[in-house]
């Protein structure tokens, strides 16, 4: 399996608890990213926790050693177009998961996510690891 990939947050926290079955699966791409948002999800989640140092650490050091892919006036349209079509269908999906989906759009990724929402996202490549 190989490919450009973007990791939404619920893989980033699987990697952070080192699910295997997430590592065994990075071991065969080529290139993997994250979107802002996806590193605002996490921060958002670190101050919440207990452990908010370590958690802020964590994140710190996944970021410098990450493709971070940030949100640009292209994103934006790619961004109001998802959004237009969802509404169009019937079905939101959650506001970050709209940008997440706008990044992998706008750089011809494939999401990764536990969230099978991302299904309803015309033309997006998506896996479910």
């Amino acid at each position: 399996m190989s490919g450009k990939f973007l990791l939404d947050t619920n893989i980033v926290i699987a990697l952070f608890g080192n699910d295997v079955s997430v590592n065994m699966r990075l071991e065969h791409v080529d290139e993997v990213f994250i979107s802002s948002t996806v590193l605002g999800e996490l921060y958002f989640g670190a101050y919440k926790s207990s452990n908010v140092k370590k958690n802020i650490s964590r994140i710190d050091d996944f970021a410098l050693s990450s493709a971070v892919l940030p949100c640009d006036a292209d994103t934006s349209r790619y961004y109001g177009l998802i959004k237009n079509c969802l509404l169009q269908k019937g079905l939101p999906i959650p506001e970050n998961d709209i940008w997440i989906a706008a990044v992998a759009l706008q750089h011809g990724l494939t999401v990764v996510s536990r969230d099978g929402h991302f299904g309803e996202v015309e033309n997006l490549k998506f896996e479910t690891w």
